[in-house]
Parts: structure tokens; sequence; C-alpha cells
């Protein structure tokens, strides 16, 4: 990264974007008060507002969205005539999984081996810092060049759906020329990366039920029908041989026309073991980016330990199905639902209840806006920007499509391969988040000249 003035306030910024982040990762705010208390993400929230405040926005607030989480909002007026920027991030959290896993305590950031340490530090605390720091750096030479909205969501990871119904109720509040998603990340550390693409999510929970209650399995194991062994061979016929999702009416022959992912950079950033093969047909882009995938995230059973010899008469399982763009988020509820119901043996009785969605999302990589992100990318990086897809999913993203049509979408951030995000021992690079800081703080100027030239949206 050459030294120029910007560049040079943004790395003496970094200690700041480090302290403050150990700060946000503190508190676990995750949007489930079934695991978390609800205070954890109010603390993060007014944390995050008390900050926008600082750096002088105006208009500061904790909306309070329909599915009982706050996102916060902040404005900051630049030049009169600028262009609009939303520069958006989320505060929520997955859940720490294994906390016995972790080589040092989730909540609290922690430097090893060159990274930080810590839940959310790339997914996506690290984002809203990323966001600050740029702004940050700005405001040393002269401020920001357009005005700028900044949203942080308190519940991205939930899938609920919040922020979303509170936009479509205030459509003017999030208005732009430019929204900044700072919720994906490069393809590799070092190589600047904009998602292009983000595959759907459908969240469904399957319920088998085949009993009136529990029996002995020795007195009535063999004849009675086992809600558990029913629900096993439904999941099972998600996936055919090789491991290929198989749900009836979806599409898995989508291919990727870009970036390639080698299999074995695919095998060492998901860090599959030794003699395990990878699933699927095509090849990994086509598999993560381009085609339908499903995952099973969590069964309802009796654990291993304190088992009882009993034939089972319920099960439960939440299923994760992600969908390429092209394929709407209720097509694929429906051909999940449909195809749980129809593989269940015996004539068990199957319930599915769906618990979250969200559309994917095609960006137009041809807009001024990819144009100036490319330029800031080769100055901070000094490297060429990359295009690739995302498997996971952002909801928000079609939400802010809908609405204003017009407006340049870009989806950049710190959750690269090695951050392992919803794994435990999810970490940041202090060297991407102060690259992409510089970035995104170059790519403001870039889009402001290039909308003064030619007029803003």
């Amino acid at each position: 990264m050459s030294s120029t003035p910007l560049a040079d306030t943004v790395a003496a910024l970094l200690p700041r974007a480090r302290t403050e982040l150990a700060e946000l990762v503190s508190y676990a705010s995750v949007a489930d008060e079934r695991q978390f208390p609800k205070s954890e993400c109010e603390k993060a929230a007014v944390w995050v507002a008390d900050a926008l405040r600082a750096e002088g926005f105006q208009e500061v607030a904790l909306l309070d969205t329909p599915d009982g989480t706050q996102s916060v909002y902040g404005w900051l007026p630049g030049p009169e005539g600028a262009p609009t920027v939303l520069l958006y991030a989320h505060y929520d959290v997955q859940p720490p999984l294994d906390e016995s896993a972790w080589l040092s305590p989730p909540f609290e950031l922690t430097e090893r081996d060159g990274r930080w340490y810590g839940r959310g530090a790339a997914d996506c605390k690290g984002g809203v810092l990323m966001h600050l720091t740029a702004l940050r750096a700005l405001r040393e030479h002269g401020g920001a060049p357009v005005n700028i909205k900044v949203i942080v969501e308190g519940s991205e990871e939930q899938g609920t759906g919040g922020l979303e119904r509170y936009a479509e109720e205030h459509p003017e509040l999030l208005a732009a020329d430019a929204i900044v998603i700072g919720d994906a990340g490069n393809f590799r550390v070092g190589l600047p990366t904009v998602t292009s693409t983000l595959r759907g999510m459908v969240l469904a929970e399957v319920r088998v039920s085949t009993l009136e209650g529990n029996l002995h399995s020795g007195q009535f194991g063999g004849a009675a029908p086992d809600a558990l062994g029913a629900l096993i061979q439904i999941l099972a016929s998600l996936r055919d041989a090789d491991g290929s999702t198989t749900i009836d009416g979806l599409d898995t022959s989508g291919q990727w026309p870009g970036l390639r992912y080698p299999d074995e950079d695919f095998r060492r950033d998901a860090k599959v073991l030794d003699g395990v093969e990878l699933i699927g047909k095509g090849s990994v882009a086509d598999r993560i980016w381009a085609r339908p995938s499903v995952t099973v995230l969590g069964i309802d059973a009796p654990p291993v330990v304190g088992a009882t010899p009993s034939v089972q008469a319920t099960a439960g399982a939440l299923v994760s199905v992600r969908v390429p763009p092209g394929t709407a988020a209720e097509q694929a509820a429906e051909a999940l639902t449909a195809h749980l119901r129809a593989a269940a043996p015996w004539g068990a009785k199957v319930e599915v209840t769906q618990r979250g969605s969200g559309q994917p999302f095609r960006a137009d990589t041809g807009s001024p806006a990819y144009t100036a992100m490319a330029d800031a990318m080769r100055e901070a990086y000094g490297e060429e920007l990359a295009v690739a897809g995302q498997g996971g999913s952002i909801p928000l993203c079609n939400t802010l499509a809908t609405l204003y049509p017009r407006a340049e979408i870009l989806l950049i951030g710190l959750s690269e391969p090695e951050a392992q995000i919803h794994a435990v021992n999810e970490s940041v690079s202090p060297e991407e988040l102060e690259r992409l800081s510089l970035a995104e703080a170059l790519f403001l100027g870039h889009y402001a000249a290039s909308k003064s030239a030619g007029g803003a949206a």
C-alpha cells in the first residue's frame, strides 16, 4: 500500500479502531433472546449510535424494527449538491457455538498470529469500524465529499427481516445514489474484491411425529415407527449420493461465468480433512455461487449422553436452502416444503414452518460506482479489482434494489476465507481493515468526482 497523506491517516487511526472494535465485540449481541439477553443487543446499538454522534452525524436514531430489534441510523450532510452514499453494516452476530473450541474468549477481542479474534470481528462489527475509520480519515482531509447515511442493522444474522420491513414502511429513509454494503469480503487476503451476486436463503423448521409418546425400544422397536428415523430419511433425501442438492423443483444446473475457485484452494479455506471429498458436481464456483445448496443446521433429538432406550415419538430439524439469482425465495420455500412432506416414510406426520427468508441478489457491475470502487481498490491494494459471487445472503440488498432501482449497490467487507465467519475462532485481518478503510475513503472521493461530472441521480 503506497504512502499518501490519506493512507497515513488511516494507518494512524488503526489503533483506535482496534480499541473500539474490542468494545463492540464485548457485547454478546446475538439477536435471539433464547440464547442471550436482549440487553446485549441494546448495548451494541447504543454504542453505534454514540459513535455516530461523536462523528458529527445528525438525526441519529435507534429504529424499532418490526421483528423487535433495533437498527441504528445517522445522517452526515456533505457539500451542497453532492450525491448521497448509504453505508451499511450490522452489529448482531452469530452465536459463539462451542465456546470450549475457541482459543480465546469469543467476546473478548484477542490478537494472535497477526489477526484479531472475536465473534463479530469480521462479520460485521469490523464493518462498522471500517465505515467509521474511512469517515474519520476523510474528516482530517477536508471532510466527506458526499452526503453520508449510515444504517447498522440489529437482526441480519437471524434473517427475520426487521430492517427490510422498516425500510419498506419508510422508503425515503435509506434513499441514496450509491449503497456500500460492508458485509461481504475479499476472495482472498490482499485481493480486492467486490461481490456481484448473493444467494438467497430459506430457513425452515421441520417437525416429524409418529407416536403419541416415546416407547421402550425393546418392547416396541422394530414395528413402532421411529420419528427420529423418519426425520433422518427425510433429511437424507435432500442430497444424492455425491452430496448434490436434490430438492424437487429447484434448478441445479447453474454455472458461474467469472472468477475460478480451485478445488485445492477451497479445501484449504474450508479446512476439509484429508481424505474427505468435496460434495456436489461442477466447479466449486458453480456449487457455491450459482446453484442451490441445502444445509441441516440443527436437529432436535436426545443427546448421546443421557439417552434412553426409546423409540422417539417426535423429532425436528432446522434446514437452510441457499438459492442463486434467478430463483425466488418463495419458489424455494414452496419446493422445500413440498419435498420434505413428500419424502416422509411410513405416513409420518410432517409439519414445516418457515423461519426466515431472503431474496437472491445480482448487482450491476458496469455502473459508475463500480468504476470508482475499482480505482479506489487499485490505489489501496496495488491490485486490480476482482468480481466474485458469495454463497451467503444479505436479504436487505434486494429490498434496497426494489425501493431504489437507480441506486448503485456495491458489496465489500472483511469476511475473507481466513476470517472463519459463523465458525469458532472468527477473526479479522487488521491489514484488511486498514486497506478497506482506505479504499472506502478513496471511493467516496472518486464517486463524488464522477457524479459532479455527470450529475447526481
